[in-house]
């Protein structure tokens, strides 16, 4: 009797102990350690790069400073591991990053098999392909026998071989396993054509000294909802990271941005009150201080502000709004209601 009491106690303090594992998780980690790790592209200009003083920049950089904001006031607790397309979730499924802020496409695979819980979409894209104008190439169509480079371990690639599949074409792969690699290899001439995400296309075409040079040609083959993600099991962190995003998207749809948060502080439209936190409530229900939402705004800005600032068309990548414009303005931006 006396040895079943010990093992009943035993037991008893090893679920205690995987009670405790379940209910800790990532939001608790980061704010021990002081930091976010944040998984991003190894330098893929407007969405991830460091600039010339080696500070990170970019759409995807600007999404993990709102969790910043969101978990602790100010956008600059990260740390940046650059990824490659075949290391970015391992990486995130060993715990070696927190977030993966990586222009990754959402699919079923990833999201069961892989183990995977991807956000709010920060960036609606579509595969598109990129070449020489010197090759005469107008549309996809022309690209029959061509060498194309292609990243390894993306849905890149298996787009493509669907495409040209259906097409009834030929075409003979390049692939790199690095971004700066591959494209470093159809610059010099290694192969006939790049294919990837249209808004990635820009990016290494922007960073170019010959930019002018290259096309992107108007097709898209594939939908590729990019988002950030999280692993699987952590509702807690996700609604943040979720959330985060979200943040970005409704103060845009409210009117809401960084000059003007201050002043909105004041708002008497109740939905404004709520959103900033001056109403409390929303901040308590995610585990976050109720300035969280004016933090992220304050400091990083709204949707249309870090689009604009990092891939519109002012910058070097000179993109339309297009899909990622508010759904009020023929986009698919839309934010569930903040109460």
């Amino acid at each position: 009797m006396k040895s079943f009491k010990v093992s009943i106690i035993v037991l008893i303090s090893f679920f205690i102990v995987l009670s405790g594992f379940a209910t800790a998780g990532t939001l608790e980690d980061v704010k021990k350690k002081g930091f976010i790790q944040v998984g991003v592209s190894e330098g893929l200009f407007g969405f991830a790069m460091p600039d010339n003083k080696g500070k990170w920049r970019g759409l995807d950089v600007d999404t993990a400073r709102a969790v910043s904001c969101a978990v602790f006031g100010t956008p600059n607790k990260l740390k940046f591991t650059p990824l490659t397309a075949t290391t970015r979730f391992t990486a995130l499924q060993s715990g070696e990053i927190d977030v993966l802020c990586r222009n990754a496409t959402r699919t079923l695979s990833r999201e069961t098999a892989l183990g995977l819980n991807f956000v709010t979409v920060n960036y609606y894209d579509g595969q598109g392909f990129m070449v020489s104008k010197k090759l005469g190439v107008k549309k996809a169509k022309q690209l029959n026998g061509a060498t194309i480079c292609v990243l390894p371990g993306t849905t890149t690639e298996l787009n493509v071989a669907d495409y040209f599949r259906e097409m009834g074409m030929k075409w003979k792969p390049v692939v790199i396993e690095s971004t700066p690699a591959l494209a470093k290899a159809f610059f010099a001439g290694r192969c006939d054509c790049m294919t990837s995400d249209a808004s990635q296309l820009a990016g290494i075409r922007a960073s170019s000294s010959k930019a002018s040079q290259f096309m992107i040609l108007p097709e898209r083959i594939s939908k590729e909802p990019l988002a950030p993600a999280v692993r699987h099991g952590d509702d807690k962190w996700y609604d943040v990271v979720n959330f985060a995003v979200l943040t970005m998207i409704n103060a845009e749809e409210l009117g809401i941005t960084s000059k003007n948060v201050d002043k909105m502080l004041k708002s008497k439209n109740p939905k404004i009150r709520r959103f900033l936190g001056v109403s409390q409530g929303n901040g308590k229900a995610l585990g976050l201080s109720e300035k969280y939402a004016y933090n992220i705004i304050k400091h990083v800005g709204n949707y249309g502000e870090v689009f604009e600032r990092n891939v519109g068309k002012k910058t070097k990548l000179g993109l339309e709004r297009g899909l990622n414009a508010l759904w009020t303005k023929g986009g698919l931006m839309y934010s569930p209601p903040f109460k």
